[in-house]
C-alpha cells in the first residue's frame, strides 16, 4: 500500500461482536503533516482509517467545537470521528469531499464503512471463506487473503465490444469489476457491520433533475457562486498543489480561478501529442501566458509503450479504460516528479455543464418548440456540427426524429462482436432518471457510464505516483444547483458549457473560451503503437489467455487495416489493455480457463 501512502503506516487490531477486525492504513500527508494525525486514528472510542479529503473540515470543526467537542490534531480525519460521534451515520451528509473510510465504533461494537457521493475514492470488498476483505485496491484483497481473484470473462467481453461506457450498465446495482466475487461499495452509500456477511449498503444521497424557473442571469450567478466556493475548498492543503491543464475549457477555468481570483501561484502540467487532432499546444500557451503560471510539458511517445501499459495495468488491477488515461498517467508521473502531492483536474464538467457532441443534439431535440429553432440549427452547424465525426450524430435532428436512438454510443459493436469466440448479446440500455432527454443522458453519464470510470482511472493513475487527485466540479452543492437550472440555459450561440464559459469570462483567455471544438487529454493510437514494426506485431499476436476470448486470426487481419475510424482505434487499445490484464501477475496461473461472471 506504500504507493497510496509513503509517509506513514499503522495497524489496528480489535474485536467486533466476537469477530476479529484488522484495520491497516498508509498515509499520504496533506492536511496536518504532524505524526499526531497518522492513522489508524483513535478518539472518543472510535478508530478510523480514511482515504480522501473532507474539504469543509474547517467549518465542521468550528461547528463541532461549539457543540463541545475537543480536538488534539488539525486534521480532517479527526473531524470525521467527531462528526460521527455528534451525528452518527448521518455524519456523511455534512461532509463536502471525497472519501472511503472504515470507522470502528468500540462502544457499539460496529464497523461503519462509507464512500463519497460520486465515488471519487474506491472501496472494494470480497467475502471469501467467511472473511470480509475490503480496501482501496483489489490487489490488497488478494494479498490479505492469499488468493488470486478470478477474472470476470463477461466483463472483459463487455469492455471489448461495447467499450468503457458499458462497464457499469449491466451489473445489478451498476457495480461490476473485472474480477468474479470482487465488488465495490456503491457511491453515496454506507454500511454498518457487526459480522462479515451482513453487507447491506444504504444510499444516503442522490442527485435529481428538478428544474426551477430562473433567468439565464440567475443561473450564471448561481454557477459562479458555487464554482468559486468549490475551488476555494479544494485549494486547502498543507502542501503545494499542481493543475492538470489541457487546451479545453474545463481545466482552463479551474486554473484561471485559482490564479486570478484566489491569487495562487500555480504550476500547470500538460501532455502534448503530435497528432494535429489532439495537439492543444496553442490553447495551452495562451492560458499559460494569461495566468503567468509555471508550466511543465510531457510528450506522448511510442518508446516504452508496452512496458508502461504493463505497469499501469498491473497497478490498476484492470484494463486501462481509454487512451486518454494512458496519456493522463504521464501527467501524474510528472506531477510527482516535480514534488507535488496534490493535483486538480476537470473531471465531470461535461456531465454537469454539457460538452459531448451528442449533448448538443439532445438539446436541439428539447428545443424543438422554440420559434428560433432554425437559428439554433445554424448555430450547431457553425460549432460542433463542423467537427462531429460519429456518423449517427451528423444529423442535428437525430434525436428529434428518434428520441430513443442510442446507436452512437456502442458504435460498431456488431463488428467487434465478430472478433469474439462467443459473441456478447448485450444491447445498450439507459436508466430513466428524468423525462428531459438531455438531462437524462447526462445523469446516465454521471452515475453509470462516464464519470465512475474516469474516477477509477483518476484515482489509480494519481495514486500510482502518490498523488491525490481533486475534482472541483464534483462538488455536491454545485451539482445540485446545476440540476435545478432549466436545460435551455446550458447551450447558447453555438457554445456548449455556456454557463461555465461565462462564469470565468473575465479570467480565462478569450481564445480558449471561444474554441467550439471538444478538447481534452487524448492521443492517437498511431502515436503509441507502430504496427509496421515486426516486434510489435509479434507481441500483439503472441500466445495469451486473451485468445480464449478473441479470435486470433480476426485480430491479425484487423491489425493490417487502416485505423481512421476512431472506434477502431479505441478497439485496438482495448484489445491491448485486455490482453495485458489477463497476463498480469494478480491473476492465478490457471486463468487460461477464465471464470464466468
Amino acid at each position: 500500500m506504500r504507493n497510496r501512502g509513503p509517509d506513514a503506516h499503522g495497524v489496528h487490531h480489535a474485536s467486533v461482536a466476537g469477530h476479529n477486525l484488522s484495520l491497516l492504513h498508509t498515509r499520504l500527508s496533506i492536511i496536518d503533516l504532524d505524526p499526531r494525525a497518522n492513522q489508524p486514528l483513535s478518539s472518543d472510542g472510535c478508530v478510523l482509517v480514511f482515504n480522501g479529503e473532507i474539504y469543509n473540515y474547517l467549518e465542521l470543526r468550528g461547528e463541532l467545537k461549539t457543540r463541545g467537542h475537543k480536538f488534539r490534531t488539525a486534521s480532517d480525519s479527526e473531524v470525521v470521528i467527531k462528526a460521527y460521534r455528534e451525528f452518527g451515520e448521518a455524519c456523511v451528509e455534512h461532509f463536502e469531499g471525497m472519501w472511503a473510510f472504515a470507522l470502528h465504533d468500540e462502544r457499539k461494537e460496529t464497523l461503519f464503512l462509507s464512500r463519497d457521493r460520486f465515488g471519487e475514492k474506491p472501496l472494494y470488498y470480497a467475502l471469501w471463506d467467511g472473511v470480509l476483505y475490503f480496501g482501496s485496491e483489489v490487489k490488497y484483497l488478494a494479498t490479505l487473503s492469499g488468493r488470486a481473484p478470478a477474472a470476470n470473462q463477461t466483463h472483459i467481453r463487455r469492455y471489448l465490444v461495447n467499450g468503457y461506457k458499458s462497464l457499469n450498465k449491466h451489473a445489478k446495482g451498476g457495480h461490476k469489476t473485472f474480477f468474479r466475487d470482487v465488488h465495490e461499495l456503491p457511491a453515496a452509500s454506507s454500511v454498518v457491520l457487526r459480522e462479515p456477511n451482513s453487507f447491506h449498503p444504504k444510499q444516503y444521497w442522490e442527485l435529481n433533475y428538478r428544474p426551477t424557473a430562473m433567468t439565464g442571469k440567475a443561473a450564471l450567478e448561481g454557477v459562479r457562486e458555487h464554482l468559486y466556493r468549490a475551488m476555494e475548498l479544494r485549494l486547502r492543503a498543507d502542501v503545494p498543489i499542481a493543475f492538470c491543464l489541457s487546451g479545453g475549457v474545463d481545466s482552463t477555468a479551474l486554473a484561471s480561478i485559482a490564479a486570478l481570483h484566489f491569487g495562487r501561484e500555480i504550476h500547470a502540467f500538460t501532455v502534448i501529442d503530435r497528432d494535429e487532432r489532439y495537439d492543444e499546444a496553442e490553447n495551452v500557451a495562451r492560458t499559460v501566458e494569461r495566468l503567468g503560471c509555471h508550466h511543465h510539458v510531457a510528450h506522448t511517445s511510442r518508446e516504452g509503450f508496452f512496458d508502461r501499459m504493463t505497469m499501469l495495468t498491473a497497478y490498476h488491477d484492470s484494463p486501462i479504460s481509454t487512451i486518454s488515461y494512458y496519456v493522463h498517467s504521464f501527467l501524474s508521473e510528472a506531477i510527482a516528479g516535480n514534488g507535488f502531492k496534490v493535483s486538480i483536474s476537470g473531471t465531470a464538467a461535461d456531465e454537469l455543464f454539457t460538452g459531448y457532441y451528442d449533448h448538443y443534439s439532445f438539446w436541439l431535440a428539447e428545443m424543438q418548440g422554440r420559434d428560433d429553432i432554425d437559428d439554433l440549427l445554424e448555430d450547431w452547424k457553425g460549432s460542433y456540427g463542423a467537427h462531429v465525426q460519429n456518423p449517427l450524430l451528423q444529423d442535428p435532428l437525430a434525436f428529434h426524429k428518434n428520441p430513443a436512438q442510442r446507436g452512437h454510443i456502442y458504435l460498431n459493436r456488431s463488428i467487434f462482436n465478430e472478433f469474439l469466440v462467443t459473441p456478447l448479446d448485450e444491447e445498450f440500455n439507459e436508466t430513466a432518471y428524468c423525462s428531459n432527454l438531455l438531462r437524462n443522458r447526462m445523469l446516465n453519464e454521471l452515475f453509470q457510464e462516464s464519470v465512475p470510470i474516469m474516477l477509477h482511472e483518476d484515482d489509480l493513475n494519481s495514486m500510482r505516483w502518490s498523488v491525490e487527485n481533486r475534482s472541483p466540479y464534483l462538488d455536491s452543492k454545485l451539482a445540485a444547483f446545476l440540476y435545478t437550472v432549466p436545460a435551455e440555459h446550458l447551450i447558447h450561440d453555438g457554445y456548449v458549457k455556456r454557463l461555465l464559459r461565462e462564469a470565468v469570462a473575465d479570467l480565462a483567455p478569450k481564445e480558449v473560451l471561444g474554441d467550439k471544438r471538444k478538447r481534452g487529454f487524448n492521443a492517437s493510437i498511431e502515436s503509441l503503437v507502430d504496427r509496421n514494426d515486426g516486434k510489435t506485431m509479434e507481441r500483439l499476436l503472441a500466445p495469451s489467455p486473451i485468445f480464449d476470448l478473441v479470435k486470433r486470426e480476426a485480430i491479425e487481419k484487423f491489425l493490417l487495416n487502416e485505423m481512421h475510424d476512431n472506434s477502431f482505434s479505441k478497439f485496438l487499445f482495448s484489445f491491448i489493455a485486455a490482453k495485458l490484464f489477463l497476463e498480469s501477475p494478480l491473476l492465478s496461473s490457471d486463468q487460461a480457463v477464465l471464470s464466468a461472471a
